[in-house]
């Protein structure tokens, strides 16, 4: 026994201890402590306990492995995805539903008030009635294991080690069938080397389906007989596109497009608009939560018709043409030049006149728009992980909207940016996770902030609070 003053002997690779799951990381690893440290320990939930074995130790954490479960937690179930350990694709399958929304809900809270420092409701999770087979997008890299055979599927997690699967519980039966088939292909083609990645996007409504062959060069070996053989048993198949990446580095897509069969994109329905998908083309992977998220957001939104709202990081005009139905005016911003003329074809498309879309950096654009005298009564911004910059967040609050209805994939920067608007004048009013991605540690959120004292303070008092350069009245 370590007696009071004496050096407690440290842990090292490969000890072995016993302890019990008091709460889970962010990726949902049982946080255990013992001895003064907190261990991260895979496949293990909170408050069962079992034999531990030390993997590895940091200066001040260590990370471990179930060597035996001593007691099981009542919300544990059976992946349904035989390769659910070793891949990292999904972490919570051995979550029950229940306990995979409360996870997400108290992830949200978490950051919330260890980030923001603020004390707001987190609403229950909207969570999916069928958690499975939601994804309309595939995207695994290929390779060759040590006896020569190709493999397809996701990392294992941390690591380059591709994880092979015969078929993914997350995918359409559509996808797992196509994937299946250009293993099969890439098998008799001979040349699994050239390519790099395997690309399929799926629209769930029109039941179109793209293929991209992601290679190293354009000399794609057995590519005719390919085209004959999807096309054949796959009559959904609308286009087959060769994406060249030649560069060395993580980057998926790579720059030049050669379209082999068909058009170059794909058509898919959502919350009654018809949007044209491409490659490139950013597009919600869950689109039953993606019509929950949206509708969430324009409800928070609060339009009766008569508002101009500004979409801030708008990709291909997804949430400002849903929204442009019940606003008076809606003028969408992103930076991508393809998304922003994808988006002014779908308007276009849907007949929608009153939408409007600039393509340029968030926080320029919105100076811009300021120096226009435009102000809107709605902003809703949807960024990218990092979330919003320092400019960007203050042309938004000289704006001056009465909400801003912010949309997030990281409950983490979500945190963050709305302490900055709270400290600027924009109280968090909602904070509605929505589960888009089940079986995955991943939530998008949809959060309200409105103006405070707004209806009572003075343009001079309302200055003063919010850093504004003016009001338009």
């Amino acid at each position: 026994m370590i007696q009071k003053g004496e050096r407690r002997m440290a842990l090292k690779k490969n000890d072995v201890f016993t302890g019990v799951a008091v709460d889970y990381t962010f990726d949902g690893l049982g946080v255990v402590r013992h001895e003064g440290l907190c261990f991260f320990v895979k496949d293990l939930l909170k408050g069962e306990s079992a034999e531990i074995g030390v993997t590895a130790m940091k200066k001040n954490v260590g990370y471990g492995r179930v060597i035996r479960r001593l007691s099981e937690s009542p919300q544990r179930v059976e992946p349904r995805c035989p390769v659910a350990r070793q891949c990292g694709g999904c972490q919570l399958q051995i979550m029950g539903a229940e306990l995979q929304a409360e996870f997400k809900r108290h992830r949200v809270a978490d950051c919330f008030q260890r980030i923001g420092h603020l004390d707001v409701e987190v609403q229950p999770v909207l969570s999916m009635e069928f958690p499975w087979n939601y994804r309309n997008k595939v995207q695994v890299p290929v390779g060759v294991n040590r006896d020569g055979k190709v493999i397809c599927g996701y990392y294992r997690s941390h690591s380059h080690d591709i994880v092979d699967f015969d078929e993914c519980c997350l995918h359409s039966e559509l996808e797992n069938q196509i994937l299946r088939s250009l293993r099969s292909w890439i098998e008799e083609a001979g040349d699994p080397a050239q390519l790099r990645h395997l690309l399929i996007k799926h629209a769930f409504k029109t039941g179109q389906v793209m293929v991209v062959l992601i290679a190293k060069s354009e000399r794609l070996k057995g590519k005719d007989e390919l085209i004959e053989r999807l096309t054949v048993a796959y009559p959904q198949i609308r286009s087959i596109i060769l994406n060249v990446n030649e560069r060395e580095d993580n980057v998926i897509l790579g720059d030049r497009e050669i379209v082999l069969w068909g058009s170059a994109s794909i058509e898919e329905e959502l919350l009654g608009l018809r949007f044209q998908i491409s490659a490139k083309s950013f597009y919600q992977i869950n689109p039953v939560q993606t019509e929950v998220l949206y509708t969430k957001a324009i409800e928070l939104a609060g339009l009766t018709g008569e508002e101009t709202v500004i979409d801030v990081y708008c990709g291909t005009g997804t949430i400002g043409l849903s929204a442009a139905r019940k606003a008076k005016r809606v003028i969408g911003i992103e930076i991508v030049p393809s998304a922003v003329e994808d988006a002014k074809r779908n308007a276009v498309r849907n007949g929608i006149a009153n939408a409007e879309f600039i393509c340029g950096d968030a926080g320029v654009c919105t100076a811009q728009l300021l120096e226009r005298r435009i102000q809107p009564d709605v902003a809703i911004v949807d960024p990218p992980r990092k979330g919003l910059d320092g400019a960007t967040i203050d042309s938004l609050v000289r704006m001056n909207p009465k909400r801003i209805v912010y949309v997030s994939c990281d409950p983490a920067t979500l945190a963050r940016d709305c302490a900055v608007l709270n400290e600027r004048g924009y109280g968090v009013e909602v904070v509605q996770p929505v589960d888009m991605f089940p079986q995955t540690t991943h939530v998008e959120t949809v959060a309200l902030l409105e103006r405070k004292g707004c209806k009572t303070k003075g343009f001079g008092d309302w200055r003063r609070i919010c850093g504004c350069a003016f009001v338009v009245g």
